[in-house]
């Protein structure tokens, strides 16, 4: 992804089910390595805390570091590191500079390991606001201790009812906000027994709209994970005899744990895994009793009630999440094939004509599966010819395996084989094989695919020019050029994995490609155009900023032919305005889907095109997106979460977000829409 996206943030907890593992650090280390595992999902801030299983009176129960400095993990982590080590007051001074710690707690046997990584989409960027979040209190099964990857679209409105019912919230951040209105339940009389955390988080989220995958744990040694009822927000975990495990991402537990993809499930959406003091494990309906008694379960088992859809957010899989997921890597790699068709008709051009390339790094992986595609398609396309004019033949029959080279029972594998070591002319049963793929003896008569990296973003690029003009001048050269792979009037295709405001693709992309000479630039995103703001917890909230809804306003002020576009967003405003969100029809609820309907995919691409294209541009610039039909596709199903394509929320609070977000364009005002 080209521009700059602040997103979701990243959890991690260890439970240990059993004091017998608890040699050296175990899991100090494995809380260390689920953080840096996924150090790609934030690094505004970063903080972690220890639970005590036996807390002496007098003692603080846990132990806790927080940083929002330049580098808050490396904080964390050394701080993680030093916790059994007592500090000077020199030391202690010199690190309180960099975390919030509170008092050791001492060489009591640790137990529940709670981790976090915080990215500023909303609030400062203050150690104030990093997590986890803390509520004191004089009881320990009434301390809660809570950490989360959430956003909630009616943050305010929670904070008023928790205000108007006596309670003085001291801070207006929606993590403390959450970790307040959960232990109060752990303080209400109808939260009793051994699942009040669930009870207390059921009661805390009964009217919270948004996404979120929390942890938690009380100062008595609960702890508790839960995803919101869409599972928007990804959780993963992994349970054993001796230790059950948390993170936002598989991978990061694979890594940690050394265990095979299968073993990792996902958090279901809407229920809650609790871990008791004795180590059971239960997964409990937030709003329900335990469905799971079962201290050995390693995976909730299917309930007769109805849920929710599952709208897992599509972004985790195109551009959030590391590819070193093994599902991630196949989707990513099947969007980048799947573009293939729209990419050769934009390009126009014969295959040893055009030059494929992309941009940035996270969109490696889809650029592979496009070239395998490509040159699947070179191969299978060719002509067949006879042995003897080929000179080359690989054979797919199995029992014939013995008169070609090792592995070549496969047809398609014929990329990766040599020569046949024996003339195939003289072999009749290769000849009449009708499974023989033949090819080219040379290949330089097949016109294969020309690829390279023609950018490469330079990583300590700095410039502190005051000069505006200055300025844009030194933005073109944040990334480095490869000159020497494109030729003069070739086409150049980029791959990106998503276009979201277009800026550093116009300002500095596009300007240092033209240098290259092509004759036409073909951008091809493997996300389809976003159209709408997000709400659920990435950095999209408001529309002008958005390079496809402006798009959308040239092409009806274009078609009203007076500049009426904003006249028409207002009506349909308006219109919906009318439908309560209760309403069944929430499709009823998008103020805008009438109006992009009104044109076609190529015009909205072609206006696009426009938008991106700078001042002075040689190069002609062409912009292809992913179809939604084909995201699916990829994805794995139509419950994906795409209303940043589709403008289809899961929840109500997202078609409020929109309307405010429309208004706020209309209005010209810059703020937040939620």
């Amino acid at each position: 992804m080209t521009d700059e996206l602040k997103h979701e943030c990243a959890v991690a907890m260890v439970v240990l089910r059993k004091s017998a593992i608890a040699t050296g650090d175990f899991g100090g280390t494995k809380l260390s390595l689920l953080l840096e595992k996924q150090h790609n999902r934030g690094q505004d801030g970063a903080g972690a805390a220890i639970l005590s299983a036996n807390p002496e009176p007098g003692e603080t129960p846990y132990w806790i570091a927080k940083s929002a400095s330049a580098t808050p993990l490396t904080d964390v982590l050394k701080a993680i590191t030093k916790r059994n080590v007592s500090f000077s007051h020199k030391e202690h001074r010199e690190h309180k500079e960099l975390c919030e710690l509170c008092d050791l707690c001492g060489k009591n046997h640790e137990r529940i390991f709670l981790g976090h990584l915080r990215y500023a989409t909303f609030g400062k960027n203050d150690v104030a606001y990093c997590h986890p979040f803390v509520h004191e209190a004089s009881e320990l099964s009434h301390t809660l201790l809570l950490a989360g990857n959430f956003n909630l679209t009616n943050a305010h409105e929670l904070f008023d009812d928790y205000r108007h019912h006596g309670s003085f919230p001291t801070s207006k951040s929606d993590g403390y906000l959450i970790c307040e209105m959960i232990a109060k339940g752990l303080m209400g009389e109808g939260h009793q027994g051994d699942n009040r955390i669930v009870s207390a988080i059921g009661s805390a989220l009964a009217n919270a709209d948004g996404a979120w995958t929390l942890c938690g744990m009380t100062a008595d040694g609960w702890a508790v994970a839960t995803r919101d009822p869409h599972g928007i927000r990804p959780g993963w975990h992994y349970i054993d005899d001796d230790v059950v495990v948390v993170a936002s991402e598989r991978a990061a537990i694979q890594a940690a744990f050394d265990v095979p993809p299968e073993a990792v499930k996902e958090l279901p959406p809407g229920e809650a895994l609790v871990v008791s003091p004795e180590g059971k494990v239960e997964f409990c309906e937030l709003d329900k009793r335990p469905v799971a008694g079962d201290s050995v379960t390693t995976q909730p088992p299917n309930h007769p009630t109805t849920k929710p859809i599952p709208r897992p957010c599509s972004f985790e899989r195109i551009y959030f999440s590391r590819a070193n997921d093994a599902d991630i890597h196949r989707e990513r790699k099947a969007l980048g094939a799947a573009l293939v068709p729209r990419i050769l008709e934009a390009a126009n051009a014969p295959m040893d004509r055009i030059f494929f390339s992309y941009i940035p790094n996270s969109a490696r992986i889809a650029f592979h599966g496009l070239l395998e595609e490509l040159f699947r398609r070179c191969f299978l396309t060719q002509r067949r010819v006879t042995a003897a004019e080929a000179g080359l033949a690989f054979c797919s029959e199995p029992s014939r395996a013995k008169r070609v080279p090792r592995g070549a029972e496969c047809a398609e594998s014929v990329l990766s084989l040599g020569r046949c070591p024996r003339p195939q002319e003289s072999c009749t049963s290769c000849q009449s094989c009708p499974k023989t793929l033949r090819v080219s003896a040379s290949l330089r008569e097949i016109s294969l695919p020309r690829f390279g990296e023609v950018a490469v973003k330079d990583a300590k690029f700095r410039t502190f020019i005051a000069d505006a003009a200055a300025r844009r001048e030194f933005y073109k050269h944040v990334y480095d050029v490869t000159y020497g792979l494109v030729r003069k009037d070739d086409t150049l295709v980029v791959l990106d994995d998503s276009i979201v405001r277009g800026n550093t693709m116009k300002n500095a992309i596009l300007p240092m490609l033209d240098r290259l000479g092509p004759k036409r630039i073909v951008i091809a995103s493997s996300a389809p155009p976003i159209r709408y703001p997000d709400c659920y917890g990435i950095d999209m909230s408001t529309l002008g900023e958005l390079v496809a809804f402006r798009a959308l306003v040239n092409l009806l002020d274009g078609e009203s032919g007076s500049g009426n576009g904003d006249r028409e967003m207002r009506e349909a405003l308006e219109k919906s305005l009318h439908v309560s969100t209760c309403s069944t029809r929430l499709k009823s609820l998008n103020p805008l889907a009438a109006l992009y309907a009104k044109f076609t995919d190529e015009q909205h691409c072609a206006e696009i095109a426009r938008l991106l294209t700078p001042p002075d541009m040689k190069a002609e610039v062409v912009v292809v997106y992913q179809t939604v039909e084909d995201l699916r596709r990829c994805l794995g199903g139509e419950n994906v979460g795409d209303w940043y394509f589709t403008g289809d929320y899961p929840t109500p609070g997202g078609y409020k977000v929109l309307r405010k977000a429309l208004l706020n364009y209309l209005d010209k005002n810059s703020e937040r829409s939620y």
